[in-house]
């Protein structure tokens, strides 16, 4: 047996530290992805001592394992849920979504150290070219809902990288509870926002995260003089926080030349090769 499985990375235009809380949230995935290759054998694995050790957690059988990936590590792009997906989808085979991202979750959790949410999971498997996955955490009910062709999104690397289990990723608990009600409206006025309404919601979700205390004073230096070049219509931090991508959300394609829009891919597929 030989199988293939390919994960895309996780963008998340709005929605960010509520998918622990019963909230909602708006991702699509990109063309960054990762790749993991299985081929059966007699007794034994051969691979990564990482990759090996997450896919003995899934209850993986003997296998040479080989991973290939374009997805950044520690920028906020997931990559760590994509590597978790790829291990239940290659070990485990065809699943409902929703048994796959607990799995996913499951084995993050024991092995990397990594306390977090299913946005990551659920997005990589449910997504739709061209459509973002409107995900309700409270029983997750997941919809496409279109991307706008006036919507353009690009990254820009913050150049402070972060290890999601070395953070303090769930803090100020306190604040958590106002922070979800705040970001859940915001998931929901952005679906059919214009741009110049979304750039809006953008800002105050960042402001939000810096509340909750998971951003850094660099980052909010970086991402308050983006908003200052022509064109910009919004920009936050992206992921779990402490570091990584921001979401700059602008007005034309040629707007920051120097970074690649954005685009929509599918989702997580898996394939058994002969």
């Amino acid at each position: 047996m030989r199988r293939r499985a390919t994960v895309p990375a996780r963008i998340n235009i709005i929605g960010e530290h509520t998918d622990y809380s019963g909230g909602l949230s708006l991702p699509f995935t990109t063309e960054y992805q990762l790749i993991l290759e299985a081929q059966e054998r007699i007794s034994g694995f051969t691979g990564d001592d990482l990759v090996i050790e997450l896919w003995k957690t899934a209850g993986g059988w003997p296998a040479d394992l080989s991973v290939t990936s374009s997805i950044p590590i520690g920028k906020g792009l997931s990559s760590s849920a994509a590597l978790c997906v790829a291990i239940v989808l290659c070990s485990q085979g065809e699943q409902p979504s929703l048994e796959v991202a607990k799995e996913a979750q499951r084995i993050e959790w024991e092995i990397l150290g990594t306390p977090c949410g299913l946005l990551d999971q659920l997005a990589m498997l449910n997504a739709k070219k061209g459509h973002s996955c409107l995900i309700d955490f409270s029983n997750f009910n997941i919809k496409s809902v279109p991307i706008p062709e006036n919507w353009y999104f690009k990254l820009v690397d913050s150049n402070i990288s972060r290890t999601l289990s070395s953070t303090n990723y769930r803090a100020v608990p306190s604040a958590i509870n106002n922070h979800v009600i705040e970001e859940n409206s915001r998931v929901l006025q952005s679906i059919k926002a214009s741009p110049m309404e979304l750039g809006e919601l953008l800002n105050q979700s960042h402001s939000s995260l810096i509340s909750l205390g998971v951003s850094l004073p660099e980052i909010d230096l970086q991402i308050e003089s983006l908003r200052m070049v022509e064109g910009v219509l919004g920009a936050r931090m992206m992921g779990g926080g402490f570091g990584g991508m921001i979401l700059v959300l602008v007005n034309h394609p040629d707007v920051l030349p120097n970074h690649p829009l954005i685009c929509s891919s599918g989702p997580a597929i898996l394939e058994e090769i002969l």
